[in-house]
């Protein structure tokens, strides 16, 4: 969408590039935005291999066979990771980095009831949403967490239902997601990492690890704002976002 500068934005686990529509329609007034479904969820390819090296050189060809230059990458939880170990490994290609409310450290696997809740459904008997909202309650109270599961289900066929996400990949590899970023991997260019107050996932102990990572990064707290602060708040979510990349 839009014209100029290029801006690839990259969702997090069990999300997709619609998750982002809204956002990347204010963006396509300034830039040229790319949404993209990394491997395994929205509309891209399923695979059985599933980590960030992965994922970062498919960037890496989406980058290449558009013949893009100068990039502002943008990316939020996963999608954030995968931003990190593009920009560290290929840094001439990016211009810009954001992450969005995850740090470079290790993450120990948090994911297990919502897998556990996703593997529960048997899409054979499920024919609504609402059935599989009701069914995903048993195990996940937060309505808003389940909401955003929902928007991967899609109709594959007249009364068949599934996931848009490669659910048994991401479950067979979820300790891969929350790896650490490899030693001594540095990106020296212009940094933004954006946390959600409400989040634990960027802490004040991480700020050294980010800095050792990403010498320039500056640190942005939004308040009233959890792990989803693009979605939560997004009016200041896109004011910081737009006057970091203008800034010089």
């Amino acid at each position: 969408m839009g014209e100029g500068q290029p801006i690839l934005i990259v969702h997090g686990l069990f999300g997709m590039s619609d998750n982002w529509q809204s956002l990347g329609k204010k963006f396509a007034d300034f830039y040229e935005v790319h949404l993209v479904d990394q491997r395994n969820h929205g509309r891209s390819p399923h695979s059985a291999v599933f980590n960030y090296e992965v994922l970062a050189n498919d960037l890496l060809n989406y980058i290449k066979n558009h013949k893009l230059k100068n990039v502002i990458l943008m990316g939020h939880s996963l999608g954030g990771k995968t931003a990190m170990q593009l920009a560290v490994k290929h840094p001439d290609l990016v211009q810009k980095l954001i992450i969005v409310d995850i740090s470079p450290k290790a993450y120990p696997v948090h994911h297990n009831k919502i897998i556990e809740a996703l593997q529960s459904l048997d899409f054979d008997d499920l024919k609504s949403r609402g059935e599989a909202d009701i069914k995903l309650a048993e195990y996940i109270d937060d309505a808003s967490v389940r909401q955003f599961l929902l928007k991967s289900l899609y109709w594959v066929e007249k009364e068949q239902l599934a996931f848009r996400f490669n659910l048994k990949a991401i479950a067979d590899h979820i300790t891969e997601v929350g790896k650490v970023l490899a030693d001594k991997m540095v990106y020296k260019g212009p940094s933004l990492f954006i946390d959600g107050a409400s989040s634990a996932y960027i802490v004040d102990e991480d700020e050294d690890l980010i800095l050792e990572h990403f010498p320039e990064a500056e640190i942005v707290t939004i308040a009233d704002a959890g792990h989803w602060v693009h979605a939560e708040q997004p009016k200041r979510f896109f004011d910081e976002v737009l006057r970091f990349c203008i800034s010089d």
